[in-house]
C-alpha cells in the first residue's frame, strides 16, 4: 500500500510538470500548440498591377551624365525614368540623347565577329617582309626562304586528318593535262626529294641517300622515293623537309658568291641562282595545292619574288620552245630559219600585269638570239598570278585568260611552251 501511494504521488507529480512544460512552451497560460505563420500576400496574388519605379530626384548635372548609360540600356529602373521624364522637358539633352542612341546602333556588328581565316596569311606575309633575316641570305635565296617558312607556317597547325588529305599534282605534258594523285605528307616528301637536287649540289645529304632514281629527273626521284618508303608518307615528312631547307638556305648564305654553281635537273642544269627560283616557284604552287586540299587560303608571293620567278619563266621560254619545235609540237615559222647567237630575231613581247609584272621580248627562233622590238610580230598580256599558273600547270594554254595581237601561232607557241615548263 505505500507503494502504490508513492506511485500516486510520482504520477500527481509527473502531471504538473507536463502541464508546467507545455505552458512554458506556449509562453502562454491558454494551453494552445504553436502556430506556423502565414506566407506574406503580395500584389501578384489581388491581380493588382505592380507599382511603377517612382523617379528619383536627380540634378540637371547628374542627368546629363546618366545620359550615355541611357543609351546603352544600363540605367538602373529608378534612373531611367528618371531621365526620361528629364527628357520631355530638356530639348538639349533629348538631342544629345538621340545621338547617344545613334551612335549606339553604329556598335552593333550585323556580320559574325568570328576571325576572318585569311588574318593569319596576312599576318604571317607582314612578319616575313618586315622581319630582319636571321643570317645574311643572298638576295636570290630570298624567295626560297620565304616560301618554304610560308609553307612551313600552314604546315604547323596540320592535324592527322589534314595530313592526309587528298591532293591531286597537276602540270602538262606532251599538249595535254597530267597529273598524279597522293596527299598532303606526299607532297612534302616530292619536295623533300627534288630541293634534295640542290642540297647535293651543295655537298649535303641527298634525302634518297642509296635509292636509285634513273636520270635523277625530279619527277623520277620522287617516285623512287615514294617507292622505298614502307608506308604512305605521313607527318614525320615536315621535319625532314624543314630541316633540308634551313641547311640550304644556311648553306648558301655562306657560300658567297656561288649563283653559278650548277645544279642537274636531270636532262637539264639551271645555275644554282636559278634553281634557287625553282625550287621557290614549285613550293609556292604545290602550298596552293595543299592550301586548296585543306580549304585554306593562300596568298601569292611578294610582288619582288614573283617577278624573279616570272623572269625565269620567260629566259628559259626560248630553250622550252626550240625543244618542242625540234619535237613538231611548234609552228617553225612563215620564213624558219636560225637566227645566230647575240641577233636579234622574231619576237614576242611579253606583258605581264598586277603583281610582279613587267615586259618581256621572247626570241622566237632561236633560244641564243637576243628579242628585238624591231622584229616584235606578237604581243601578249597576261595577268602575274596567271602566267605562274599556266607555267605550273594549272591552267590550260587554250584557257589562258590572255590579250592577244599579231602572229597567231607565235602566241600558241609561246602559251603551250609556258605551259611545258610545268611537271609534278
Amino acid at each position: 500500500m505505500k507503494a502504490y501511494d508513492e506511485d500516486d504521488g510520482n504520477d500527481e507529480h509527473d502531471t504538473k510538470g507536463a502541464d508546467g512544460d507545455a505552458d512554458s512552451g506556449t509562453g502562454s497560460g491558454t494551453g494552445t500548440g504553436a502556430r506556423i505563420p502565414l506566407p506574406r500576400a503580395s500584389v501578384e496574388d489581388g491581380g493588382r498591377a505592380l507599382p511603377e519605379p517612382a523617379p528619383v530626384a536627380l540634378e540637371h548635372q547628374v542627368l546629363t551624365s546618366l545620359l550615355g548609360a541611357w543609351a546603352l540600356a544600363a540605367c538602373s529602373a529608378q534612373e531611367a525614368a528618371a531621365v526620361e521624364e528629364h527628357l520631355g522637358e530638356c530639348d538639349a539633352c533629348a538631342e544629345e540623347a538621340l545621338r547617344l542612341r545613334e551612335a549606339v546602333t553604329l556598335l552593333q556588328r550585323p556580320e559574325s565577329l568570328d576571325l576572318d581565316p585569311a588574318l593569319r596569311t596576312r599576318v604571317l606575309d607582314g612578319c616575313l617582309e618586315r622581319r630582319p633575316p636571321r643570317i645574311p641570305v643572298p638576295e636570290w635565296a630570298a624567295p626560297y626562304d620565304a616560301e618554304t617558312a610560308r609553307l612551313d607556317a600552314l604546315l604547323q597547325d596540320f592535324g592527322d586528318a589534314e595530313w592526309h588529305a587528298p591532293v591531286r599534282l597537276r602540270w602538262y605534258e606532251d599538249d595535254g593535262a597530267a597529273s598524279r594523285r597522293t596527299t598532303v605528307a606526299g607532297v612534302i616528301a616530292h619536295l623533300l626529294t627534288v630541293d634534295g637536287t640542290v642540297a647535293a649540289a651543295l655537298g649535303l645529304d641527298d634525302p634518297l641517300g642509296d635509292i636509285a632514281a634513273p636520270g635523277q629527273a625530279p619527277a623520277a626521284r620522287t617516285e623512287a622515293y615514294w617507292r622505298a618508303s614502307h608506308c604512305p608518307p605521313t607527318r614525320a615528312e615536315r621535319a625532314s623537309w624543314r630541316r633540308q631547307t634551313h641547311d640550304i638556305v644556311r648553306t648558301v648564305a655562306f657560300t658567297g658568291d656561288a649563283g653559278g654553281m650548277p645544279v642537274p635537273y636531270g636532262g637539264l642544269e639551271l645555275p644554282l641562282r636559278d634553281a634557287m627560283l625553282d625550287r621557290a616557284f614549285e613550293c609556292w604552287v604545290h602550298a596552293e595545292d595543299i592550301a586548296e586540299a585543306v580549304d585554306y587560303p593562300y596568298n601569292p608571293p611578294s610582288a619582288r619574288h614573283l617577278n624573279g620567278m616570272i623572269d625565269l619563266a620567260a629566259r628559259m621560254l626560248p630553250g622550252v620552245l626550240a625543244t618542242r619545235r625540234r619535237a613538231g609540237l611548234a609552228a617553225p615559222g612563215d620564213r624558219p630559219h636560225l637566227v645566230a647567237a647575240g641577233e636579234p630575231g622574231r619576237s614576242l613581247r611579253l606583258e605581264i600585269e598586277g603583281s610582279g609584272g613587267g615586259e618581256w621580248l621572247i626570241p622566237l627562233d632561236s633560244p641564243g638570239a637576243v628579242g628585238s622590238s624591231d622584229h616584235e610580230v606578237a604581243h601578249v598580256a597576261l595577268d602575274g598570278v596567271e602566267f605562274c599558273r599556266l607555267a605550273a600547270g594549272h591552267v590550260p594554254p587554250a584557257e589562258a585568260a590572255a590579250g592577244q595581237v599579231g602572229d597567231r601561232d607565235a602566241i600558241r607557241d609561246v602559251l603551250f611552251a609556258a605551259a611545258a615548263l610545268s611537271r609534278m
